[in-house]
């Protein structure tokens, strides 16, 4: 029989107070953490959350004379008429194929590239590769754009000097529609993958090196190592960086895309993002634009869920 234990009023009161003050420590201890968190939160806020209330305009005939709550309600009307457009699923499925092409083809780079540098002990070696990688991901979309018709020019572009130089001929890379997803994945495999492998680097540099000195005395080789205390040290990091990349999709970046396009490979180059600018910005409807893009973000966050709970189900690990 559990007989209740009375604690004196006084004792109360006192444990009370002492809770309070170690509360109020730890609270003026973390201050700075706290003020530091609020930059982030606010942008959150003004910028991702605030901008939800505008989702209504892809439900309602949107006039911006008449705002957002007096434009009249359309409910699923821009819905039906992308998903019954007959270019709809053409442009969903460009969408689809670059963006998973990008994302078969520049994951595994940055991982790999990260575990290269990782074996590399001669430092200055290491820095100048390191950066050599990491420099193109601050080239802007405009020059990169530039260069990329700069190399691949029918008759100056050092891509086809250099095949008529070995007895070849030239090749139209940006008017043959073929090469089209080929060199938007690439350069963008380039740009990135020195940027997207720090997170990997940082992620080996945690750790433990005695797991290495006990591999030696073994006598693995540096494959072994990799593979065996490397690969799951990183394994968290890899699956988590995955699953939010399979969480995107269809979206794929608007002015790269758009600045490549034309009219010759239009068909395989017109994708959700340059469709809903065309529609909200060229042609002022912003309804059914509105409508398209929540389209997209619905099932990016549907292929989230579906990709977090297939990890969680195989590896344990997840985004949450």
């Amino acid at each position: 029989m559990n007989i209740p234990v009375r604690i004196p009023r006084q004792k109360a009161a006192g444990r009370d107070r002492y809770t309070f003050a170690l509360t109020r420590k730890k609270l003026k201890k973390s201050l700075p953490y706290y003020i530091l968190i609020l930059f982030p939160l606010a942008y959150l806020i003004i910028f991702k959350y605030q901008p939800m209330y505008g989702v209504q305009i892809a439900f309602r005939d949107f006039k911006p004379k008449l705002g957002f709550l007096g434009s009249p309600w359309a409910g699923l009307k821009y819905f039906q008429m992308f998903l019954n457009a007959s270019s709809a699923w053409q442009i969903v499925w460009n969408t689809f194929v670059i963006s998973a092409y990008s994302l078969l083809a520049g994951f595994p780079i940055p991982i790999i590239l990260a575990l290269c540098l990782n074996e590399v002990r001669v430092r200055s070696i290491k820095k100048v590769v390191q950066m050599v990688t990491y420099m193109p991901y601050f080239i802007s979309t405009v020059v990169l754009v530039a260069m990329i018709n700069q190399f691949t020019d029918l008759h100056v572009g050092i891509i086809n000097v250099l095949v008529k130089a070995t007895g070849g001929g030239t090749i139209n890379f940006m008017g043959d529609i073929a090469y089209f997803r080929h060199i938007y994945v690439w350069t963008g495999v380039w740009q990135g993958a020195g940027y997207s492998a720090v997170i990997y680097i940082a992620a080996l540099s945690g750790v433990n090196t005695e797991l290495y000195d006990a591999a030696l005395v073994d006598g693995t080789n540096k494959l072994q190592r990799i593979r065996h205390i490397d690969l799951p040290c990183i394994l968290p990091t890899i699956v988590t960086l995955f699953v939010l990349n399979t969480g995107q999709i269809l979206s794929v970046g608007f002015e790269k895309i758009y600045l490549m396009q034309s009219n010759i490979n239009l068909s395989q180059s017109e994708v959700i993002s340059t469709y809903v600018y065309k529609l909200g910005v060229q042609n002022s409807n912003f309804s059914m634009s509105a409508a398209v893009g929540l389209f997209n973000s619905i099932i990016n966050f549907f292929m989230l869920i579906v990709c977090n709970a297939i990890s969680k189900r195989t590896t344990d690990i997840g985004v949450w």
